[in-house]
């Protein structure tokens, strides 16, 4: 590493000049040496010479139960990765770290060089503070910055400007773009305009998950492909009250339907990372939450283990969700009183404690994952709450949702919700 500094500088300084040098490169030498070596050949990644399968989850939350369950890597979008990567590589995860690409469709313009030299000038310095983690895997340039626009040909240039630079900054670690969704030429331009991009990862929802790499492929695509995010079910794919109120899964359908996903990607032999391993105000605080604000998993949980070799804590299983009824129905005039049903069981046959809640329905609904706000909850409704039901009385006219959520005691959870209208 001594090749870093000029011979001849070396030669003419004080010799403890010379040795301080000496220190540093030293320094630096053990720090690239100590994070691993990660290639692409073909569609695969290689980690030290071996294939590396890429499952897991995005968001940094209970690291521990998602290696658990057989994961082999996490997925951040920007911000500070230090606590991330210490954490990972304490229990043995790599993390693809996101370095963030303002949208152009929040304000951003590419034509503006002041604004694009901070951004790259922010992506360097974490570049280089952190290229010499053990627990590094890639870097995600941006996360869906085409998204919404309709012309994204100033997108594709700036990713590749930012990929280049992190290359120059680190030859050790591939480079990853995250597209929303292939499109219908999307894959074919960001690999002839951004090739810097050694792997491609592709958001992707509902029905549309087992067909990604099919598609990817279709468009030329012929590099390690991840499906970087998933889910059973985006907002914009969902069915709607007559009120125009999103109809959200339950838990247990959640599950049904990531279990078909997992196993399709598993076939396809494609990289897989569930959304949100955490949890989040997304339409509502369970649309896209994995995990309960309280630390329990779902049974999205029992089908990653089922797909990738592992185990929940002690081979537990969360409860199942049959059906949450509304009486008199999702409407009712003012002054009412409703009683709400819940049927649920255990698969352990353990005990059930549910916590019921009623927020308004939201209005601060964004695009493309931008934050939300939880909307205000209405609580002091409900009367006679139990495990199998709750009565709830005392609400102006408005829109609003009540939620149930379920622990067993065992660290698994599950979630259902209902829309309602109040006349």
């Amino acid at each position: 590493m001594l090749s870093a500094f000029p011979h001849s500088l070396c030669m003419t300084l004080p010799a403890y000049a010379r040795a301080v040098l000496l220190a540093l490169a030293l320094v630096a030498a053990a720090t690239v040496a100590s994070a691993a070596d990660v290639t692409v050949k073909g569609t695969a990644i290689v980690v030290d010479g071996q294939p590396f399968v890429v499952r897991g989850g995005a968001g940094g939350e209970q690291l521990t139960l998602l290696k658990g369950l057989g994961a082999t890597t996490v997925r951040s979008y920007g911000g500070d990765p230090g606590p991330l990567l210490a954490e990972a590589e304490r229990i043995g995860l790599k993390v693809i770290i996101g370095l963030w690409l303002e949208h152009p469709r929040r304000g951003f313009d590419y034509r503006d060089r002041r604004a694009v030299e901070a951004q790259l000038a922010a992506i360097r310095a974490t570049v280089e503070q952190y290229r010499g983690s053990p627990a590094l895997l890639a870097w995600g340039i941006g996360n869906e910055v085409e998204a919404e626009l309709a012309d994204p040909s100033p997108v594709w240039p700036a990713i590749e400007e930012a990929a280049k630079l992190v290359k120059s900054l680190d030859p050790h670690h591939p480079t990853m773009a995250v597209l929303q969704e292939t499109g219908a030429d999307k894959v074919r331009k960001i690999k002839a305009q951004a090739p810097s991009i050694d792997i491609l990862g592709v958001n992707s929802y509902g029905d549309a998950v087992p067909s990604v790499p099919g598609r990817a492929r279709a468009q030329g695509w012929s590099g390690p492909l991840l499906v970087s995010e998933f889910g059973a079910l985006g907002q914009w794919q969902a069915g709607r009250t007559p009120w125009g109120a999103l109809l959200e899964l339950n838990s247990t359908e959640k599950a049904e339907r990531l279990r078909r996903y997992l196993t399709a990607l598993e076939d396809a032999g494609v990289g897989q990372i569930l959304f949100l391993w955490g949890h989040k105000q997304e339409v509502t605080p369970t649309w896209h939450s994995l995990l309960l604000p309280t630390g329990e998993w779902t049974e999205s949980a029992e089908a990653m283990a089922a797909a990738w070799g592992g185990t929940t804590p002690g081979a537990d299983r969360a409860p199942r969700i049959a059906a949450l009824t509304l009486d008199p129905g999702p409407v009712w005039p003012r002054g009412t009183t409703a009683r709400a049903t819940l049927r649920a069981y255990d698969p352990d046959g353990d005990a059930i404690a549910v916590e019921w809640h009623v927020l308004e329905e939201s209005t601060d609904l964004k695009e493309a994952g931008d934050a939300e706000m939880v909307p205000a909850g209405h609580d002091e409704a409900l009367r006679d709450a139990d495990n199998k039901g709750v009565t709830i009385a005392g609400l102006v006219s408005g829109h609003y949702r009540l939620f149930a959520y379920l622990r067993d005691g065992r660290g698994g959870g599950a979630t259902v919700n209902l829309p309602f209208q109040v006349r």
